[in-house]
């Protein structure tokens, strides 16, 4: 797992990670207030669920850019190289994906979070 976390670049796959907390802390923050009924208003409560998804959709796009910068990168040393078989190719494309695969993850974890504490609020 960490070796995945190396490969896919310490800085981005870092606030990747600080999105991931972000949504859990804020998934169990408005759990508490919907256990226990302590919010003033239900109708700002559910706008302020949104910053669940919000989180999310900033972790799919942070992982998008950390694989567009990676194959940015990678392509400008193919280029440099003149020459470089496929197998390397393939293995930078792939590592190149740990970052996208990670942040959708991220989004999917909130994504479900918010549906299950949207649903949790709005019951009757």
């Amino acid at each position: 797992m960490f070796d995945l976390f190396y490969q896919g670049g310490p800085l981005f796959m870092g606030i990747l990670t600080i999105f991931l907390f972000i949504v859990v802390l804020l998934s169990v923050y408005f759990l508490y207030l919907i256990i226990r009924k302590e919010y003033k208003s239900l109708d700002l409560t559910l706008k302020k669920l949104n910053f669940i998804k919000t989180t999310g959709i900033y972790a799919l796009v942070t992982g998008i850019l950390g694989q567009l910068i990676g194959l940015y990168s990678a392509f400008t040393h193919i280029e440099a190289a003149r020459e470089i078989s496929p197998v390397i190719l393939a293995g930078g494309l792939r590592i190149s994906l740990i970052t996208t695969i990670y942040g959708m993850i991220i989004f999917l974890i909130s994504y479900l979070f918010w549906a299950a504490l949207y649903y949790s609020a709005t019951k009757k």
